[in-house]
């Protein structure tokens, strides 16, 4: 009788975990999806405000904005590429990642779970020419949880203080500057050439598909990983 409620008891601890844990799930993946949802009208308005500015000064300078689909949507300016994807699960983290540290955090196990929105530089011609191999960096990732309460995690040029994930939350203000921080990142990460010791020689195969006869790279990004309380 004793091993038939034990037996029991555990059943009920395991549909209850899973179902707290499941409602708790997507919550954050309903508030991470509206997001970037609004992320995306907002990148939108971005665009067209910078168009009709831009256009005025100099009509060769191209800004378009194209959405590819409910999770992922580009930026195209000047020779580079942004793109936003929002991830579909939801996330956690080890114990030692310094968020999982945070005060606000450890307070209720709910907020250990995330959504997730990245940002990454290509080159815009990467995608025109569909070179796989060539590399994108991220510009920050966004991370959303069950309260609407963010942080960043990016590039140091982004210079954005929202580290205090317990007094963050995602407003249209917010969502605004994240955008136009990575634009600013992303035009402010240059494109570097080889070293000639690098193109001296090349293959037959190199000369006959132009595009791989040089791999210039994106100089990359000074990561800021750190979350602080």
């Amino acid at each position: 009788m004793a091993k038939a409620v034990m037996e029991e008891d555990r059943l009920s601890d395991i549909i209850n975990g899973l179902q707290q844990k499941s409602a708790t799930k997507q919550i954050i993946y309903r508030n991470t999806k509206e997001t970037f949802e609004r992320m995306k009208q907002i990148s939108v308005e971005i665009v067209a405000e910078l168009t009709d500015r831009i256009t005025r000064q100099n009509a060769d300078v191209v800004i378009e904005y194209r959405n590819v689909s409910e999770h992922e949507y580009h930026i195209k300016f000047s020779g580079d590429l942004l793109i936003f994807v929002m991830h579909s699960n939801i996330i956690t983290f080890p114990d030692s990642y310094e968020i999982m540290r945070n005060k606000y955090v450890e307070k209720d196990f709910r907020r250990r779970f995330f959504g997730h929105i990245m940002a990454y530089n290509f080159m815009a011609d990467t995608i025109k020419y569909n070179r796989l191999d060539d590399p994108g960096y991220l510009v920050g990732r966004m991370l959303v949880n069950i309260e609407k309460h963010f942080c960043i995690e990016g590039v140091k040029q982004m210079d954005l203080s929202y580290d205090q994930i317990a007094k963050n939350k995602v407003t249209d203000h917010i969502l605004r500057i994240i955008v136009e921080s990575a634009i600013i990142a992303a035009i402010n990460n240059d494109l570097m050439g080889q070293d000639v010791s690098e193109i001296e020689r090349i293959t037959l195969k190199q000369k006959l598909d132009n595009a791989q006869l040089t791999k210039p790279r994106k100089v990359g990004f000074m990561m800021n990983h750190e979350l602080t309380h």
